[in-house]
């Protein structure tokens, strides 16, 4: 996590409504330091946990509510990494074992962060978890490599086991599809610069920012939305229902033109 990432503004913005919370990341991610920063900003203990270990998740769940006095009104889950689009292999020659990786580090780390909150009761009744993906879950984009179907995996947890835990405890469960944002993540996706070009081409809105994303995140977390659950809400300008705009249109006249 550092100032580009969507989580880190969606704790300035939060923090900017006066939201009480923790902040997380992996123990190896946290000996860089920038997360302190945030940390000193927003009044937020860090507590460090791996995603993908359930007593670590066990660990952040019960000292969080043991800090903020009580249960917990929101959830972000902002993770996501890919061993074999980070080290250049292609969709259709990837490690397998990497590719178990980027599941139980991008996908099943959210069920993994349910069920503890579940099984702890940890979420007050109404509270809203949000997990951020991608529209490559629905749809083919080249580079994005296994990640695609990591997020297709975790917007079908979020459906699942936003079932349940809204006929249990009535806490919403949601994930919003970004439109691709210069974060460090982000950036590291081979063709990132002119995907990030073209998507900006195909949106009525353009590219919404990471800022935007924060405020859409936190209006989430509010009680103006709380019938909300189970959703893949867009948030990306209209590229998820354009078919081809003007401006692409444009592109191609001119290439045929020269």
């Amino acid at each position: 996590m550092d100032e580009n990432s969507i989580a880190w503004k969606v704790a300035l913005k939060a923090h900017e409504q006066g939201a009480q919370f923790t902040l997380t990341n992996a123990p190896v991610a946290l000996r860089m330091g920038e997360i302190k920063k945030l940390s000193e900003i927003c009044n937020a203990p860090i507590i460090g946990a791996d995603a993908t270990i359930v007593e670590d998740l066990e660990k952040l769940v019960s000292e969080s509510m043991n800090h903020l006095g009580g249960k917990l009104d929101f959830v972000l889950h902002s993770i996501g990494m890919s061993p074999n689009v980070r080290k250049g292999k292609t969709y259709t020659d990837v490690n397998y074992e990497w590719m178990q990786k980027t599941y139980d580090i991008s996908a099943f780390s959210l069920h993994k962060t349910l069920q503890t909150c579940m099984k702890q009761d940890a979420l007050n009744d109404w509270a809203s978890v949000l997990a951020l993906t991608y529209i490559a879950a629905q749809r083919s984009f080249p580079g994005y490599g296994d990640m695609a179907d990591a997020k297709a995996t975790l917007e079908s947890i979020v459906r699942s086991f936003g079932y349940y835990y809204g006929t249990q405890k009535k806490v919403r469960v949601n994930s919003i599809s970004q439109s691709p944002t210069m974060t460090t993540a982000g950036s590291g996706i081979k063709g990132f610069d002119s995907f990030f070009g073209f998507a900006e081409k195909m949106s009525p809105l353009g590219n919404a920012s990471a800022d935007a994303c924060a405020d859409y995140c936190v209006s989430m977390f509010s009680d103006l939305t709380r019938y909300v659950t189970m959703q893949n809400l867009f948030h990306d300008g209209g590229f998820s229902n354009v078919g081809v705009s003007d401006a692409i249109m444009h592109l191609f006249e001119e290439k045929k033109g020269e």
